[in-house]
This record gives C-alpha cells, sequence and structure tokens, in this order.
C-alpha cells in the first residue's frame, strides 16, 4: 500500500471513486491529450497549423491509443510525463503522413499543459465539493428547522454555559458551509484559467503570427476555462487558494465531528452516528457504538490541513520556472482533493442520518438543578438589587445547590434577598426552566434559513 488513499482495503473511507478517477493516472494523461487536441484546432482555426495536422493530432489524442508502459518508462527517463505522451502524439500522427506530427505541441512547453491538466482535475474537484456542500447544506437545513426550539445545554470549556437550541447550534454550522459555498464560487473564477505561454511566459515562438492573444483565447474556450491576464508558471497563487479552501472546509467538518464524538460519549448521549449494523464496534467490547465516521473526519481533515500548508512552500518559486517548488503540487493535490471529498461525503452520510436525543438533552439540563440559568435569575434579581451584588448572591447560591443536591429554585424562594425584591415563586419558576432561557436562539435559525422575523 503506497497510501490510504490508493489502498484496496482503505481508500473508500479516505478517498472516493469519483475523486479518485479524477486524480488517476488515466484521467491525468486524458487531460494532457485534451490540451494538445484542444491546442491543434484552436491553432487550426486561426491558420497557424495545417487543418489537416489538426485533424489527425486530435484523432490520435486519446487515452486508448497511449502505451502506458512506454510512458511510464519514458517519464522515469526523462523526468516527467508531458514529452512522452507529446513524442507518442508526434510519432502516431507521422505514421498517417510524415512530418504532419511536428505540428503538435505548437509553441507550447511543458509546464503549460501540466498546469492546465491540473487545473481542469481541479475544476472537476471542485464539482464534486459543490455538490457535497449541496446536500450537507440540505441535510443543516432539514435539522436547524426540525430542532430550531429543541432545548439542549450550550457548553463553554467543556462545562454547561447556558442552555442553547439544537437548531441554533446546527444553524451555526449551517452558515459556515452557506459561506463555504459562497468562497468557491468566488475562488472558480480565479483558478479555472489556462496556462499557455511558453518556454517563460512570453509566447516568444507564436508571437510573429500576431494570433498569440486569440491562440489563448481559442484553446480557453475549448478547454471550458478562462484567459489569465499574464502567464503565471511561477506565481502559484491559484493552486494555493484552492488547496488553503479545502483545508478550511474539512477544518469545519473537523469542528462538527469533534462536536459529535463529545455528544456521543457515555455519559452525554444526545446525539448518535447513524447505525448500520456491527459499524464502529468493537471487538472486544460488544456493547460499545464507535463514532467512527467523525474519527475519519478527523483525521483526514489534519492530513488535508498539514498538506495544504505544503502550497505554501510550493509558492516560493524562482524566476520564471522553478527548481522543485512546483513538484510538491504533484504530490499533495491529488491527496488534498481526494481527502477533501471523502471528508465532505462522511460529514453529509453523518448529518442526513444523525440520530438526535432531544429527551438525553433535557435529561441533561436537569442535571444541574436549575444552575445552568443561573444568568437569568442574576439578570432579573439584578433590576432590584444591581448586577454585581446579584451575580456574588447566585454564585453562593449555585455552590449550596450543588452540594446540598437541592434545586436552585428553592433556594431562590427561601432567600430573603429574593424574596425582598418581590420575585414570586411562578417567576422563579419560570427564571429556572432552561426552555425559556434560549435567547434568540430560534429567530436566528430562521435568520439563516432566509426567514427572517419567522
Amino acid at each position: 500500500m503506497a497510501s490510504a488513499t490508493d489502498s484496496l482495503i482503505f481508500r473508500n473511507l479516505f478517498s472516493t471513486a469519483e475523486s479518485s478517477a479524477i486524480w488517476s493516472d488515466k484521467s491525468r494523461t486524458t487531460y494532457y491529450l485534451r490540451f494538445e487536441a484542444a491546442l491543434a484546432i484552436a491553432q487550426a482555426r486561426l491558420g497557424i497549423i495545417p487543418e489537416k495536422a489538426a485533424q489527425v493530432i486530435v484523432e490520435k489524442c486519446r487515452y486508448d491509443l497511449i502505451d502506458m508502459g512506454e510512458l511510464e518508462r519514458e517519464t522515469q527517463r526523462i523526468g516527467y510525463p508531458v514529452l512522452p505522451v507529446v513524442k507518442q502524439i508526434v510519432r502516431m500522427v507521422n505514421e498517417v503522413e510524415p512530418g504532419l506530427g511536428e505540428w503538435s505541441h505548437w509553441g507550447a512547453t511543458t509546464q503549460d499543459v501540466t498546469d492546465t491538466a491540473t487545473i481542469l482535475q481541479l475544476k472537476d474537484t471542485c464539482s464534486l465539493v459543490s455538490k457535497s456542500l449541496g446536500r450537507i447544506v440540505s441535510a443543516l437545513r432539514a435539522i436547524s428547522t426540525t430542532h430550531a426550539s429543541t432545548p439542549m445545554a450550550g457548553r463553554s470549556n467543556l462545562q454547561q454555559a447556558v442552555p442553547i437550541s439544537f437548531g441554533f447550534k446546527m444553524a451555526r454550522l449551517l452558515a459556515t458551509f452557506q459561506r463555504h459555498q459562497t468562497r468557491l464560487a468566488e475562488i472558480l473564477p480565479r483558478m479555472a484559467v489556462v496556462e499557455f505561454g511558453g518556454a517563460a511566459g512570453t509566447l516568444a515562438t507564436i508571437s510573429d503570427t500576431g494570433l498569440a492573444f486569440k491562440v489563448q483565447e481559442e484553446l480557453a474556450k475549448e478547454l471550458g476555462l478562462g484567459v489569465p491576464d499574464i502567464a503565471w508558471h511561477t506565481e502559484r497563487d491559484r493552486i494555493t487558494e484552492i488547496g488553503l479552501f479545502f483545508a478550511m472546509v474539512t477544518a469545519t467538518c473537523a469542528k462538527f465531528a469533534l462536536d459529535v464524538k463529545l455528544l456521543m460519549q457515555t455519559e452525554v448521549g444526545e446525539v448518535s452516528e447513524p447505525y448500520y449494523a456491527h459499524r464502529g464496534s468493537s471487538s472486544t467490547m460488544p456493547q460499545k457504538r464507535n463514532p467512527i465516521s467523525s474519527v475519519y473526519i478527523t483525521a483526514m481533515a489534519s492530513t488535508v490541513k498539514q498538506l495544504g500548508a505544503t502550497l505554501l512552500d510550493a509558492m516560493v518559486e524562482d524566476h520564471e520556472r522553478s527548481t522543485g517548488p512546483w513538484e510538491i503540487e504533484w504530490i499533495v493535490l491529488p491527496q488534498i482533493a481526494t481527502m477533501t471529498h471523502a471528508t465532505l461525503v462522511h460529514t453529509r452520510d453523518l448529518l442526513e442520518g444523525l440520530e438526535v436525543h432531544p429527551e438525553n438533552m433535557k435529561k441533561n439540563l436537569d442535571l444541574t438543578k436549575g444552575t445552568i440559568v443561573s444568568e437569568a435569575v442574576m439578570m432579573e434579581l439584578g433590576k432590584y438589587i444591581g448586577r454585581q451584588v446579584a451575580h456574588d448572591l447566585i454564585y453562593d447560591l449555585c455552590r449550596d445547590a450543588v452540594k446540598e443536591d437541592r434545586p436552585l429554585s428553592d433556594l431562590l424562594m427561601e432567600n430573603e434577598a429574593v424574596l425582598k425584591a418581590g420575585i414570586g415563586k411562578a417567576q422563579i419558576e419560570s427564571l429556572c426552566n432552561p426552555a425559556n432561557y434560549l435567547g434568540l436562539s430560534e429567530a436566528m435559525v430562521g435568520r439563516v434559513l432566509g426567514r427572517e422575523g419567522s
């Protein structure tokens, strides 16, 4: 096993069939061939190369005609795969008519082909990512709607803080993923551009035709890409931006996964991962139901983050063609892309089948004997005796509630300062009901769902 994403056993956990196909040798080579065919079409259309040459080049730019064994051997010998592909195209075209194949790859350089292929791979990956984000957003909208007013304990420093609704918790995640959708839409036009500049990016080899920029435009049109303002052989911000975007998206998934793991603890039990027979089971403890999807999300997000950081090193490239940093992208991009899609798929499945346990949320809210809403009591009492005085009083009563294992409401109804403030039993009981102290949880959910004021 070279890596988890290539493993027969692990590949569908740490990768996906769709994303792996995009980053396979077959697809990479196919993207090279698409570039060469599109370039020939564009140049023949503009009269730069013979129409017949373009026709035969396009006919021979088929993956099934490429000798992959020869490509492997020549790549090891030369050091990169584009030239061996071009040599095979030239040979095949020349077999149809001697000399015709020499019009292949006209005015292009290896990095033009490689970078454009990488952009096409990233564009296709982003299509998968976009679809997954759409499914995640739909699932989160459903959960947020259903549980907009389901009370649970908000937690700060792993301690119960104040009540929130579960829908509020999920709507925060929803808002984040909606921002990711916006980010992706903004990034794509910057990223999805062709690279065609020749040796140092100046298009010197075809500049005498007066049609060099037009070739760029026609090539980009054939490939469904945009046209850059200038060559970007050693300006790698496009690649790094999408890589770090993937890192940010997977980190969002990992935040959710961490919350799921904490909420799935036996002592908490407020949510569960979707149930499948023996999913997350232990070899020795039959009672266990481990948060296995969340575990994979955590591991992959961490890996994508580390690999994404190396793209910052890949940006530090020398002059007009670099001596090493470029190849970093070859190593890490396939893993970043496939793990990102796998992370999103795990997150999607987790959300679409998430089991929510409101009864345990209520039980956990009751654990503190009402002290979880001490802020509500403090703020109400503060209107009569001052906020700080009320804070110190409620602080002491909360400690007594814990020590004596009594409800805070009972202690409040026995306290002289509270009674003097004129706060009666009904008001105390209302203040001590966690479901009455959700703040604007439901309204904020409505805002995220686009139903402001509902």
